[in-house]
């Protein structure tokens, strides 16, 4: 009996039957819950994926293939000023010019005596041709070949003369303030006129007389053996071709050429003009004309 209550009590057969419905219903559903889980997950992940892909951009740097921007252009400095005077000067650009050279550059820039024309400083003791754009800026400068007499007067008719009947003291370079003149001479080469009536011109360097040995004279780095034309000015041929002869050209030109004995102020009637002292005799200056004495008198002709 005691059996029978015990088996009453605890129904053996019923209890594991509940239980195993009860397992059945868990694992059907955990299944469920996972199969869910399995067709839920994958779109989660494609949606984190692309949010992940539309994150805001980075800023980079430009594509090195990508054309730069275009560098702006380059001023040129201002002119230098003379502090002491506040006046232009001649702009050498870093070259280092005799004191007379340039003392009349200078002098040609504050004064404007070139009339707003382009210029040139031959510097015969320095055997050196400095060439200025209008606005007082070096365009280039080179060494030339200059009369091999020291003097700074032409002879009288001595542009008439036959070569063979020059003087050796007659083979001079004058000095003084000429207007360039584009022109061709007797064997129509053209050349640029310094003084017509006395022949004498620039021009590119002939080397036609072997023993004078010109070229090796001009590439030389001493003046002494510079000496040795009739009286015009020999310069080499880029120089004479690139800067001198189409700057004559194109905007006309003053050659300045600076004496052997002779004082710049007695030929030019320069002055210096970063001297306080000096400067206020500028302004009449370039109101009249200077007075000229020993300037060598040019007549162009066609």
């Amino acid at each position: 009996m005691q059996e029978h209550r015990n088996d009453k009590k605890t129904k053996p057969a019923e209890r594991p039957v509940r239980r195993s419905e009860f397992v059945s219903s868990a694992r059907l559903g955990a299944l469920i819950a996972a199969g869910v889980m399995l067709v839920a997950i994958p779109p989660l992940k494609m949606l984190k994926s692309r949010d992940a892909q539309q994150e805001p951009p980075v800023a980079m740097a430009p594509d090195a293939s990508a054309p730069a921007p275009s560098a702006p252009s380059i001023a040129h400095p201002p002119a230098p000023v003379a502090p002491s005077t506040g006046v232009r000067l001649a702009d050498f650009r870093g070259e280092d010019p005799s004191a007379d050279a340039r003392l009349v550059a200078n002098w040609v820039v504050a004064t404007g005596d070139a009339k707003k024309h382009a210029f040139v400083v031959v510097d015969k003791k320095d055997a050196r041709v400095y060439v200025f754009g209008r606005d007082g800026r070096l365009r280039d400068s080179a060494p030339a070949l200059l009369g091999s007499a020291h003097g700074d007067d032409s002879f009288p008719g001595i542009g008439d003369k036959p070569l063979e009947l020059v003087r050796p003291e007659e083979k001079t370079t004058p000095a003084g303030r000429f207007v360039a003149e584009p022109g061709l001479n007797a064997s129509h080469e053209d050349v640029v006129w310094v003084d017509y009536d006395a022949a004498v011109s620039m021009h590119r360097i002939r080397p036609t007389v072997a023993s004078e040995r010109r070229l090796e004279r001009l590439a030389s780095l001493t003046v002494d053996d510079n000496r040795i034309s009739f009286g015009c000015i020999n310069l080499p041929v880029r120089f004479y071709e690139d800067v001198v002869s189409p700057t004559v050209r194109k905007e006309g030109a003053v050659i300045y050429v600076l004496p052997d004995t002779k004082t710049v102020q007695q030929v030019f009637g320069a002055f210096d003009v970063t001297d306080p002292a000096q400067a206020a005799a500028i302004q009449a200056r370039t109101q009249q004309p200077a007075s000229r004495a020993g300037v060598q008198k040019v007549a162009l002709k066609p």
